[in-house]
């Protein structure tokens, strides 16, 4: 059974890399042309796909593994590595590469639906995103387990889901610099947890090895 402290710690880090706040630009330039009833549709699609795909990610992502034959220590540094290429970026006050570029950004303003791509993945539900929950799944073993790591998924899910009702007041209150502020918050403690999975990733392999 998780202890409670662990819970915390799937929460910041789940909370830290969707970073609702720091796509709140994204989506207000991406969701323009919508009135307000259109908006809320929007957003009740991408709350939805970014739960479906995370839980997935929780309950499917050991069997995945196993199928490609990657080791989890292996998956660990990985996971770490890329975690810790979204955190630079954030701590620039940037949206990071892994999760969209310029081209997919300008595409994304063109498109009548944009629920799912890019709002659901890559923005939120992103490499960095699925990549974590499945290190955490691995690191779960009882099904009690997988199940209270569905609860906290889908707990950041349902906090993602007023911040973007209220994503025009929110940007009007903080501005672009609160948002910044926020967003380099976020990477630092996104940093610390990378380093985290990379240094564990390697303990194992070397303990494995020796």
């Amino acid at each position: 059974m998780l202890d409670y402290a662990q819970l915390v710690h799937v929460f910041v880090t789940l909370i830290s890399i969707l970073n609702p706040l720091g796509i709140i630009p994204i989506f207000l330039a991406v969701t323009a042309d919508e009135d307000p009833q259109q908006k809320k549709v929007t957003i009740k699609k991408t709350v939805t796909a970014v739960a479906l795909i995370l839980l997935l990610s929780a309950f499917g992502g050991t069997y995945l593994l196993d199928f490609f034959g990657i080791d989890i220590d292996s998956f660990r540094i990985a996971g770490g590595i890329l975690l810790l290429l979204m955190a630079i970026h954030m701590l620039q006050a940037r949206t990071p590469t892994v999760k969209t570029n310029t081209y997919e950004h300008n595409e994304a303003v063109e498109k009548e639906d944009v629920s799912v791509v890019p709002l659901a993945i890559p923005l939120l539900a992103g490499p960095g995103a699925i990549s974590t929950v499945i290190l955490f799944s691995t690191s779960m073993p009882h099904f009690v387990d997988k199940i209270s790591l569905g609860v906290i998924i889908l707990f950041v899910v349902l906090l993602i889901w007023p911040i973007l009702l209220l994503s025009e007041p929110i940007g009007e209150r903080l501005g672009r610099t609160g948002l910044n502020i926020a967003t380099r918050i976020m990477g630092l403690i996104l940093a610390a947890i990378a380093v985290r999975f990379m240094l564990e990733g390697l303990l194992h392999f070397f303990k494995g090895n020796i």
